[in-house]
């Protein structure tokens, strides 16, 4: 029985095939979490309005700046590939996309507290608002490691011109092809 489902071939579908765009499918995913994830506290707020305090808005706030954070230093620097200099390099690099990933936590544990102190242990009217700040603060929180994470990023290339043949001074390397500008 085996050996009859291996000689079945099913095609694949075009879209999903990663290499090229992975990338593109990625960032419209981390895009589609985050707009998500303030979607649910937008219509938690807008359907209870007395029972969304102000200051519950902070956890989605700092969720937010850690995902900026986390995805504002890209895997080369955290590896050290990519070092141009600066005071602090390739620590300053980690140091800076650990305390993005704290941020992001606690953003999420502070939502998680807030549901249970605020709406669960109380035994409050309605629990809505409680689980849409907790599931807005998950959403971006994936949707920060999806973007972080779920994207490739091209190789540097130190001289695009020696994979041009015949190159010269007019021939431009992009993206695995070579143009000539003259």
């Amino acid at each position: 029985m085996t050996s009859y489902f291996e000689n079945v071939q099913i095609p694949t579908c075009m879209w999903f095939e990663g290499s090229e765009k992975r990338n593109a499918l990625m960032s419209m995913l981390a895009g589609t979490l985050f707009f998500v994830g303030w979607w649910f506290i937008i219509d938690a707020h807008a359907k209870y309005p007395a029972e969304m305090v102000t200051a519950y808005h902070v956890c989605g706030i700092f969720g937010t700046i850690s995902l900026f954070m986390v995805n504002s230093v890209s895997n080369a620097q955290i590896r050290g590939d990519d070092y141009n200099g600066g005071r602090l390099g390739v620590r300053g690099a980690r140091s800076w996309l650990f305390v993005g990933f704290v941020i992001g936590f606690a953003a999420v544990i502070a939502a998680c507290w807030i549901l249970f102190a605020d709406f669960v242990a109380r035994n409050a009217q309605h629990y809505w608002p409680g689980i849409g700040l907790f599931l807005q603060n998950i959403f971006i929180f994936l949707g920060s490691l999806t973007y972080k994470f779920g994207r490739t990023e091209d190789q540097k290339i130190e001289d695009g011109n020696k994979f041009c043949e015949n190159a010269s001074d007019n021939v431009i390397y992009v993206r695995n092809r070579c143009f000539n500008w003259s």
